[in-house]
């Protein structure tokens, strides 16, 4: 890695050039310190404190009981380790539905205890007033359309959102909207890879596609995921880097097979 002196933090300003340049944008989430020291140090351009933390680090079923207060304390732990990432959080199920004056209190609550660089936040023009509201404010904003974790219930499913022409027509709608609002960035999850390379042709601002297909201007994924430390969880777009769930229960029996065996420790290992 650079001296530290050499780093070039990445900034809202830097994806704006990555997409004229025709760049791809890497993003992944984070929720403590030690990985994200390793995701940066790696030169992961994006890094998302997700609300998915209420899934893998909580063990939720959805994404739904995080709170304002378990965000922010995660996004401080990713920001002490970044010196050269983007670091975006995103607001909580409940922190910002109810009106723009509330949107842009926890907008402002995030930014001030965590020292993040930006907010992410579910949904289209429903949301928009919430989006001007926090731009005026200073606060960068993403957004997020497609599969939306905190509209599960409503949906009803994880499947494929904006297969159908009206919908599609809806979505993209809907995108140009989060564009005209401030948004300087756009997440599509799960939609077809035609309707996602047709937002990301036709708006300025970047947009990064999970399950989005390739025409789109980054990729992000769960680091659980990617790095294989879930395993009951295998949609089409994901691809794993790593198995750690079985490397870890590898090195772990050993561990224990070691410590039952008065191998460990050894002579050389104690005082």
């Amino acid at each position: 890695m650079s001296k530290q002196g050499e780093i070039k933090r990445i900034t809202t300003n830097t994806l704006q050039s990555m997409k004229q340049n025709g760049e791809k944008i890497s993003m992944l989430t984070a929720y403590d310190f030690s990985m994200a020291r390793i995701f940066d140090d790696a030169g992961i351009d994006v890094l998302l404190v997700g609300d998915s933390a209420s899934n893998v680090m909580a063990g939720h079923e959805t994404t739904l009981p995080i709170t304002l207060d378990h965000m922010i304390y995660h996004a401080q732990s990713v920001i002490r380790a970044c010196q050269r990432c983007l670091v975006i959080v995103d607001m909580p199920f409940g922190s910002y539905q109810g009106n723009s004056k509330e949107a842009l209190i926890s907008a402002i609550r995030i930014m001030k205890e965590s020292g993040a660089h930006g907010v992410k936040l579910e949904g289209g023009e429903e949301v928009c007033e919430s989006i001007k509201r926090i731009t005026g404010a200073g606060v960068p904003v993403m957004g997020h359309l497609g599969l939306t974790p905190q509209s599960i219930y409503k949906f009803g499913t994880y499947a494929v959102r904006a297969k159908e022409e009206e919908e599609a027509e809806i979505l993209l709608h809907n995108a140009k909207s989060l564009q005209h609002a401030g948004c300087f960035s756009l997440v599509l999850e799960k939609i077809p890879a035609t309707l996602g390379a047709e937002v990301a042709t036709q708006l300025k601002i970047p947009v990064i596609g999970i399950g989005a297909g390739m025409y789109v201007d980054g990729q992000v994924l769960v680091m659980h995921d990617m790095l294989g430390i879930t395993k009951d969880f295998s949609p089409r777009f994901l691809r794993r880097y790593l198995n750690l769930y079985d490397e870890i229960t590898i090195a772990t029996k050993k561990y224990i097979k070691d410590i039952k065996d008065k191998d460990f420790p050894n002579e050389s290992e104690q005082y």
